[in-house]
């Protein structure tokens, strides 16, 4: 896989040049992993309303070429629930300067899968308690429900990614 690291601090990476380096895995699910090759597989989502159908496709199509077809009924519920936030809330819409795709990237390590998405946006995802009204916001708690563990990082100067790792 080739990828670009960006001219920022060493070790930052933009929304724009961030691809899963060759052995990247997030840190704070560090401990999960046991010693093994990775491998990865990246999709650049535009903003249209069937993005989301699109990378639910590329994740099982991914796990089922290498062979974690078991994986694949989670990997699309936490795909698609990831893939709307960074969509609904991570595009800058309103701001021709900055890109107007989300990255997904699926990083395999062993019998774990990271789920990744890059977004252009400033705001962090948290975990919400709607109420018994509300018509949204149990996304995250969905992605929490089926990953060991799932988290984001800032990347320099804007953006974020939003990751998730199932088993």
């Amino acid at each position: 896989m080739i990828y670009v690291q960006s001219t920022t601090a060493p070790g930052q990476w933009t929304t724009f040049d961030w691809w899963p380096p060759i052995g990247w895995w997030p840190e704070a699910a560090r401990d999960l992993l046991a010693p093994g090759p990775s491998t990865s597989a990246t999709f650049v989502l535009p903003p249209t309303a069937s993005s989301v159908h699109s990378a639910r496709s590329f994740g099982a199509g991914v796990l089922t070429g290498w062979g974690l077809t078991e994986l694949v009924e989670n990997m699309e519920l936490v795909v698609s629930e990831l893939a709307t936030n960074a969509l609904r809330h991570g595009l800058c819409l309103d701001d021709p300067r900055r890109e107007r795709a989300v990255h997904m990237s699926l990083v395999r390590r062993g019998q774990l899968v990271t789920s990744a998405f890059t977004d252009p946006g400033s705001s962090v995802p948290v975990l919400r308690y709607p109420g018994p009204l509300d018509t949204g916001g149990l996304g995250l708690h969905i992605v929490e429900s089926l990953s060991l563990r799932w988290g984001w990082s800032a990347l320099a100067p804007h953006g974020k990614i939003v990751w998730a790792v199932l088993s």
